[in-house]
């Protein structure tokens, strides 16, 4: 051919005295149809076979087969989306080699979805769900070693799906690990953004079971409700997690529910330990994605570079409510030595001095002590949650490049098989070839439904992440006001 594979079908039949000529192979191109000469195409080298020609001149009579229909719905389809180099080989391999009408390009169900913050803040405001769930009432049941801690799930909603409008339940920390679980088994597979819960910790808690009475005990458990509330309402703000069943039983079961299991992953480290295990295997892929939406790769190296920061950020916060906590201490023995001092003091106008000093050092010491649990409370537990909160958008990409990876696998080993079917045929050996065949076409549909599963994958993600945005700027306006 004179200029690659082009196709110019349409004007091979502009004129009706032409002889039917077979057009090459590949997806037309109406955009350049107008630009070449018909007389390019005479320039192929020998002659298709007469079952071809008969077929090109019933077209160029404006007959059209069945088979041809369903070949130009398949191929128009895949021109309607955005995919890799072997995505279009393969519908090039099977498209017409008839002239075509011009393809009217609909959008991909990913141009559908909301494509900036503007546009998802609009559909949040349409489908907002009214539910309001509140964590409260801490209460130590059992003694010893055995006891746990029990909190009180209140829900108020007007939606249908619940039974009642106002109801509550008493919830043990595994409950709420155990719901993490199933919500993770389920959901994340196809690329939502679960909502991570509070860290176990094992040195706060045994103060619990010991002495609810300390005060460490008493702010561990205040700190753990806390974050308790704030993963549920989070979870309940999730219009695709707000009607899984599991949260629904969660909030409505008045029974106990059943012991959660495997929970040991789920503490600070482990959670950590297993979003970076992730993250490694799929460093590790064997078949590197090249991504070609920018858009994914943008928000990922945000995501990435935002939770980095806020590390740093959290480190730093950790010195200073410890440097607060110091002076907490300090001004405490500080006032303890100036009511001393005074009280030793024989001189009535330095010992009422002292004394005085002694009580301006003991409100410092409160203030000191109070500013110290704001800081640990309002800004570096907010920002360890918000941090685990990144890695579980981490997660949500790291699913859809697995979901490219299980795609791209498929592709290559139904490469393998079509290459072990040619080797069949060419050693003549038609007792192994049916089973190529069906092994064959087993592969084909697997390669359809991963290459679906990417695309959903990648509809999930894009949404999800723009809803995680959109809740991070309500949250700041939240946190400044």
């Amino acid at each position: 051919m004179a200029d690659g594979d082009s196709d110019e079908g349409e004007d091979i039949f502009i004129n009706s005295n032409n002889p039917p000529l077979s057009v090459s192979r590949g997806v037309s191109q109406p955009d350049r149809a107008q630009e070449e000469a018909p007389g390019d195409l005479f320039t192929e080298e020998g002659q298709q076979e007469e079952e071809e020609e008969e077929r090109s001149t019933a077209k160029s009579n404006g007959v059209h087969s069945d088979e041809d229909s369903d070949l130009f719905a398949e191929a128009h389809v895949e021109l309607s989306t955005d995919k890799s180099s072997s995505s279009a080989q393969k519908e090039t391999s099977t498209s017409s080699s008839a002239p075509r009408p011009a393809p009217t390009f609909t959008p991909s169900p990913a141009a559908m979805q909301p494509t900036s913050l503007e546009q998802l803040e609009e559909e949040e405001a349409r489908d907002s769900f009214d539910v309001d769930v509140a964590v409260t009432n801490p209460e130590k049941i059992g003694d010893g070693m055995n006891a746990y801690v029990a909190y009180k799930v209140s829900t108020r909603t007007s939606l249908s799906m619940f039974r009642s409008k106002t109801f509550s339940v008493r919830r043990r920390f595994s409950d709420f690990l155990g719901l993490y679980e199933k919500l993770s088994v389920k959901q994340s597979l196809h690329g939502c953004i679960i909502p991570p819960p509070p860290e176990k910790s094992v040195v706060g808690m045994t103060k619990v079971k010991v002495g609810m009475d300390d005060p460490s005990s008493v702010e561990f458990v205040e700190r753990r409700r806390a974050a308790l509330e704030r993963y549920l309402q989070r979870i309940v703000a999730h219009p695709t997690l707000l009607q899984d069943p599991d949260v629904r039983e969660f909030l409505e079961r008045e029974d106990p529910l059943p012991r959660a299991v495997n929970t040991q992953a789920l503490s600070g480290a482990g959670f950590l330990k297993m979003i970076n295990k992730a993250s490694d295997a799929v460093n590790k892929m064997t078949i590197k994605m090249n991504e070609s939406d920018t858009w994914f790769e943008d928000r990922f190296q945000e995501v990435e570079a935002e939770e980095q920061q806020l590390r740093k950020l959290h480190a730093v916060v950790d010195l200073l409510v410890n440097h607060r906590k110091e002076l907490c201490g300090n001004t405490a023995v500080f006032a303890k030595s100036m009511a001393m001092l005074g009280n030793s003091e024989d001189n009535t106008a330095l010992s009422r001095a002292l004394s005085q000093l002694a009580e301006v050092e003991d409100k410092m010491e409160q203030l000191h002590q109070e500013q110290a649990a704001s800081d640990f409370f309002i800004f570096a537990e907010l920002l360890a949650d918000y941090i685990r909160l990144l890695g579980a958008v981490r997660g949500c990409f790291d699913q859809r490049m697995r979901a490219w990876q299980r795609w791209q696998e498929a592709q290559s080993t139904l490469q393998k098989k079509r290459e072990a079917e040619a080797k069949l045929l060419w050693a003549n050996k038609p007792d192994k070839l049916q089973q190529a065949k069906e092994e064959i076409t087993e592969w084909e549909s697997k390669v359809t439904q991963y290459e679906r599963d990417f695309d959903r994958i990648g509809m999930t993600v894009r949404k999800e992440v723009l809803r995680f945005e959109v809740r991070n700027i309500n949250t700041y306006i939240h946190w400044y006001e």
